[in-house]
């Protein structure tokens, strides 16, 4: 079972972007997905940067994947999404449909973001290009069991295993209105928050997390306890979702496990120290998925 680096949701500084990515090179992970997949104003890192990164990973023996936007809104959003397609040194990742037309007939990855909830959806994509898809995050191990008694020949299973939730998309921007600020003068709001605004229920209690046009899960989603029945259903990547802080940690600690030096349970407790807002796991079991069960 390989490891990968999914794109980052946050948006950072370039520098802080380029020496996270170049710390990868020597650490334990097989594939890394590079690219903005949430808001296309955020422009420290431009595709031409991110082809550029994506040459001196691949030269340093890493497996790169260039991801989309989840949701394009405008010309300029469809030009950029075509010259990342039609690049003609690296697979692309598909976070929405768009890019799986752009895409047709080349091998390619399908995101997360992409519904993919029955194995004739597998089918028909396997077809027209689909070499790995990841497995929804609202989807649970039930759900696995039955795709994977389908999957299509030569198709790669990605789970994602580690990071706070991707749970929606939406054309207005939640940090520029918690600002009080349009989506078209948001002043670049998300660089003050590394890791996305976190929001509270009434009752106090920590919910999501707030990041631009994307809201994610305050607590962190970690399976690494299922990894036993992970192996069992041939999944063959687990994806980590970049934090600003300790991802190194993360990243070994999964490894150990794939090579039987740490237990599955000793690295869940290990991992409890690396988040910021406790963990989660409720999708896996088909329970509400701020549950950790």
């Amino acid at each position: 079972m390989k490891l990968s680096v999914g794109p980052n949701f946050y948006y950072w500084p370039k520098e802080k972007t380029l020496e996270f990515y170049r710390r990868l090179i020597d650490l334990p992970v097989d594939i890394i997905y590079l690219g903005e997949t949430v808001c296309a104003k955020r422009k420290q890192m431009r595709t031409e940067d991110w082809l550029v990164l994506a040459e001196e990973l691949a030269a340093a023996g890493k497996e790169v994947v260039l991801s989309t936007l989840a949701l394009s809104g405008s010309e300029s959003d469809m030009y950029t999404l075509k010259r990342i397609c039609n690049n003609e040194q690296f697979v692309v990742e598909a976070n929405d449909f768009g890019a799986i037309g752009v895409l047709e007939g080349r091998p390619f990855v399908a995101g997360p973001g992409v519904n993919l909830y029955n194995h004739k959806s597998l089918a028909w994509l396997a077809q027209v290009g689909l070499k790995r898809w990841v497995l929804p995050v609202e989807l649970g191990c039930e759900t696995l069991t039955a795709l994977q008694s389908h999957r299509p020949d030569n198709l790669e299973t990605e789970v994602f295993a580690f990071g706070r939730l991707p749970l929606a998309y939406s054309a207005r921007c939640y940090t520029a209105r918690a600002h009080q600020l349009q989506k078209d003068q948001c002043q670049y709001r998300c660089l003050e928050y590394p890791e996305g605004m976190l929001l509270s229920t009434q009752e106090e209690q920590v919910f999501l997390a707030i990041n631009g046009t994307q809201m994610l899960s305050a607590q962190t989603y970690d399976v690494i306890a299922e990894l036993a029945a992970l192996e069992a259903l041939s999944v063959d990547v687990l994806r980590l979702s970049p934090q600003p802080e300790y991802m190194d940690h993360v990243i070994n600690t999964f490894h150990m496990c794939l090579t039987h030096r740490l237990a599955p349970a000793e690295a869940a407790t290990r991992l409890n120290d690396w988040v910021s807002s406790g963990v989660c796991n409720g999708y896996w079991h088909g329970d509400a998925g701020i549950k950790s069960i």
